[in-house]
């Protein structure tokens, strides 16, 4: 049996976008109320609610085909959906995807999208938006290997690198407060995967992230609050240590104990 589904109510107040990392506390950046979505006839999200708090990384967790990347694209209006979503006290639950991404999230999909016949440094202005700050000092202090590899083929790169490539190109925006990253550490070598994980700490301290990530050791080091999803539907939301530090809750809702290793 599954673990009920709890979350923290709402506070009061409400955010402009830019706001990600306003004290815990507030209200939050991200709700999602009875979020359902569809992929042809198949019916993948049920009635799924969370909420994002500012400041923190929160990680969607939950097996293979649990509905963790629908979740995502639910949220952007990538797929057909129903439900509540609010960002940032905005309502964007029937907005296009293009108005939702000016507003200020950044996405970083699980195959990364980079456009390969194009240069690193043509890859990032293509993520340039007007009326935002673009920070290029800020994405090549945080990946000098960017700065390096201006100039060559992002179709080029190794994996982690074009990994590196996504992510600069979601933080390069001022105005994104809230980063929506897909399964960042997939298919890297573990060296790599630090690297990754490290780059998304210093990336929480400028936005609210919500993380897919399926390797726990990772969760585990950078994320204050998990939600965990099972067949499309919400068993379990809270503080990340609470979940960790149960071995059998985390065997329960991911199939490993200590909360170590990728969930199955």
């Amino acid at each position: 049996m599954t673990t009920p589904a709890h979350r923290d109510g709402p506070g009061t107040g409400a955010l402009a976008a830019g706001s990600g990392t306003a004290l815990a506390g507030h209200r939050p950046l991200l709700e999602v109320a009875g979020l359902n979505a569809l992929i042809g006839e198949s019916h993948i999200l049920h009635d799924v609610s969370f909420a994002v708090r500012p400041g923190e990384i929160t990680a969607l967790l939950g097996r293979n085909g649990a509905g963790k990347t629908t979740t995502l694209r639910g949220i952007l209006g990538l797929v057909e959906r129903s439900g509540h979503v609010e960002f940032a006290g905005r309502d964007i639950s029937t907005a296009p995807t293009h108005d939702i991404v000016r507003a200020g999230i950044g996405y970083v999909p699980e195959n990364r999208d980079v456009f390969a016949g194009l240069t690193v440094a043509e890859n990032l202005r293509l993520a340039e938006r007007d009326g935002s700050e673009h920070r290029y000092d800020l994405v090549y202090d945080l990946f000098p290997r960017l700065k390096e590899r201006r100039s060559q083929r992002a179709g080029t790169m190794s994996g982690g690198e074009q990994q590196m490539l996504a992510l600069g190109r979601a933080l390069l925006n001022s105005a994104n407060s809230l980063l929506l990253v897909d399964e960042p550490s997939q298919g890297l070598a573990p060296n790599l995967v630090r690297e990754v994980a490290l780059a998304l700490e210093q990336m929480a301290q400028l936005a609210t992230t919500l993380v897919v990530e399926q390797n726990l050791a990772v969760i585990r080091r950078m994320a204050q609050q998990v939600v965990v999803l099972d067949q499309g539907r919400v068993v379990h939301a809270g503080p990340s240590a609470e979940l960790f530090e149960d071995e059998a809750l985390t065997q329960e809702l991911l199939g490993v104990a200590h909360g170590g290793g990728k969930s199955s």
